[in-house]
């Protein structure tokens, strides 16, 4: 597999984004994840965005993170939220969430942010527990869907080697 940085309104960003936005919609019964995102939230130094190819170049993986700080919506200064971590369901159970979540937790630092943070919802269980399994912890609800009882809020330190 191949990490590739790319622009989050990138082609293949958005056919991923298309995916997961179908996802969310099935696991809820909605219309997906109506948090704003823009594509300069993700652009380094106060964000990224990265996509995982497979060997045909297909692409397979995905997520980002964006600079937070302090504000009306439960954010803290120096935090980095992660968003649209998602994996086609042919790629699952290879690492590749967990090799973009290393990658992105390392970016975040080496731009000075603190703390990862991320909000996920009682219907994905594997998210979950891939970050409880990395080291996030709950914490108070923040974000966009911080007053649903279905939500689910996560940081972690990002201490400095």
């Amino acid at each position: 597999m191949i990490i590739r940085p790319l622009p989050f309104d990138h082609p293949d960003a958005r056919k991923l984004n298309d995916m997961v936005q179908e996802e969310y919609a099935e696991r809820y019964g909605d219309e997906g994840d109506l948090t704003p995102l823009d594509p300069l939230m993700f652009r380094p130094p106060r964000g990224l965005y990265l996509i995982a190819y497979d060997a045909k170049d297909r692409p397979v993986a995905t997520g980002g993170w964006r600079t937070q700080d302090e504000n009306d919506k439960g954010y803290a200064d120096g935090d980095a939220e992660l968003k649209r971590m998602y994996v086609i369901p042919e790629a699952r159970g290879r690492g590749l969430a967990r090799r973009i979540l290393a990658a992105l937790e390392d970016d975040a630092r080496a731009a000075g942010r603190t703390r990862m943070v991320l909000e996920t919802g009682d219907a994905q269980p594997e998210a979950i527990a891939l970050y409880t399994s990395s080291g996030y912890q709950p914490c108070a609800k923040f974000g966009y869907y911080r007053t649903y009882d279905s939500s689910r809020c996560f940081a972690k330190p990002l201490k400095r080697p």
